[in-house]
């Protein structure tokens, strides 16, 4: 799980960094750096409940 969420994160932001450099109109752009946010934040959200997750195990 926490593999997959730091691979969201890095996906998210080659989302947002791609629709910077490859769309000419702002309202392409508005929407995939929307959707790339929120990949990145599904990403950190797996993360941190991956770390969570591993600590209450081991107690």
């Amino acid at each position: 799980m926490k593999l997959a969420g730091l691979f969201l994160l890095v996906a998210g932001w080659a989302i947002v960094v791609g629709a910077v450099v490859l769309l000419p109109s702002a309202g392409g752009r508005v929407g995939f750096v929307l959707s790339g946010i929120a990949v990145e934040l599904f990403g950190l959200a797996l993360t941190v409940r991956a770390h969570l997750v591993l600590q209450t195990e081991g107690e």
